[in-house]
């Protein structure tokens, strides 16, 4: 069946989710180091097509590529070397955090269990991928990421004493 990847890479771990087989719910997959990322997504495309990858994008608040793009930056040529013929999106990340810290709490995750940088990261991966898939088939909205309420900031939503 064919699948879609979606990519929230980092210096030390990467989050990874996968399409649905007719590519309309993106869900969180696995989260592992990112040294043994290209091992993980060939060990994963021995059972499923893989057809694209969705990978986030780092930016600042002015979408400019943040500090962490260069990270990204230099996992992409290693991605298309292995994965030659399979297509890469970018995808704006930001926000990707917040809306996986809220995501889990909304969905009733315990305290101790959010704190889980592995669990934000795979979610983080969903969201982007959700995100990529809903604007490629046209259901997506628009946001200006300078009208996100001050509610998803990270200030607000740490936990308050």
């Amino acid at each position: 069946m064919d699948r879609i990847i979606g990519i929230d890479y980092g210096r030390k771990r990467t989050g990874l989710a996968v399409s649905d087989p007719l590519g309309i719910f993106a869900s969180a997959l696995d989260t592992v180091p990112s040294a043994k990322i290209i091992e993980y997504i060939k060990n994963y495309a021995a059972g499923e097509r893989i057809i694209r990858f969705v990978v986030g994008y780092p930016r600042n608040m002015d979408g400019n590529p943040s500090e962490a793009a260069a990270d990204v930056d230099a996992f992409l040529p290693l991605l298309a070397k292995h994965f030659p013929g399979i297509p890469v999106e970018l995808e704006d990340e930001r926000f990707t955090s917040v809306l996986a810290h809220r995501a889990m709490i909304d969905g009733g995750m315990k305290a101790s269990a959010r704190r889980d940088k592995a669990s934000v990261d795979k979610i983080s991966a969903a969201i982007i991928l959700q995100s990529w898939m809903d604007r490629a088939s046209g259901s997506a909205m628009t946001v200006d990421p300078s009208s996100v309420p001050e509610s998803l900031s990270r200030k607000v939503t740490k936990k308050r004493r």
